[in-house]
């Protein structure tokens, strides 16, 4: 059994000219995707544990798990559409060399993202700030799929300009597939919520809320780290309500007095008739 090329894998860090040549000509070992999977995996798995540490071991172990499941279900949803395009489009990379382009990219995404799993720890022991948490794991992963993404587009150039196999166009059809890629990701890290998890709130493995959305909360997270939060809100609305309920209930005091003054009337022209009535009976 050949040993799995971890070495070549992580090649893309080392060397980029040298291993982009080496993905444009495809000479690459047989076994190179299962070594980058393999690195994916462990990456991705040690930084959700120390994500999910936050709040408890079980939370640790399940957000490692739910971010692993997270890239890579959302590579294998965007993955055929990004292919099927390619074809449409005149490409003559081959799916495994696609396959080989894309995941090089991602090895390059997690491992930015383990080279800040130190930081993630020293903010995590030293404060307990939950939204400036939240707000920097979302940095994390924009600055490191930054990365990813210009490491992917880097290698597609490549074989558009050395080999003539990729269109173009090609590359901007990538653009718009990071887009796609980045909306069914960010949908899908709602749908697996919590990642991080409150220390206020009990362990969760998902989180049976339904409302809002994960734009709301990054910016609700980003209100309450700069004292904007729905306590002011709720403040500035309290004197409007509070002098609505008082111009009701004036308005019921004066309609009551109103009807009161229409009774009053009523019963003095009742008497006014009635005493003709008694004077014609003494008649």
């Amino acid at each position: 059994m050949a040993a799995i090329p971890f070495g070549e894998a992580f090649e893309v860090l080392k060397d980029r000219e040298s291993y982009l040549r080496k993905v444009t000509e495809e000479r690459y070992s047989s076994g190179i995707i299962l070594g980058q999977i393999l690195l994916m995996c462990l990456f991705t798995f040690f930084y959700g544990l120390i994500m999910g540490s936050y709040n408890s071991l079980p939370q640790a172990l399940i957000s490692g798990i739910k971010l692993l499941i997270l890239f890579f279900l959302t590579l294998i949803v965007c993955f055929p559409s990004f292919y099927i395009v390619q074809l449409i489009l005149g490409s003559k990379v081959g799916i495994k060399q696609l396959a080989v382009i894309l995941l090089s990219g991602f090895v390059m995404t997690t491992t930015v993202m383990l080279a800040f799993a130190p930081i993630v720890l020293f903010f995590q022991m030293s404060g307990d700030n939950y939204h400036f948490l939240q707000l920097l794991h979302v940095f994390i992963f924009v600055f490191a799929g930054f990365f990813g993404m210009r490491l992917i587009l880097e290698s597609l150039k490549s074989a558009f300009e050395e080999t003539g196999v990729y269109p173009k166009i090609g590359l901007i059809a990538f653009r718009i597939w990071v887009l796609i890629f980045a909306f069914v990701g960010i949908q899908l890290s709602w749908n697996l919520r919590p990642f991080l998890g409150s220390k206020d709130m009990k362990f969760e493995l998902f989180r049976s809320e339904t409302q809002g959305n994960f734009y709301s909360t990054i910016f609700g997270a980003f209100g309450s780290m700069l004292g904007i939060d729905g306590s002011s809100f709720k403040k500035r609305r309290a004197k409007p309500d509070v002098e609505q309920e008082a111009e009701t209930g004036q308005k019921q005091i004066q309609q009551k007095e109103q009807q009161q003054e229409l009774q009053h009337e009523q019963n003095s022209n009742n008497k006014q008739t009635d005493k003709p009535d008694a004077k014609n009976n003494k008649d």
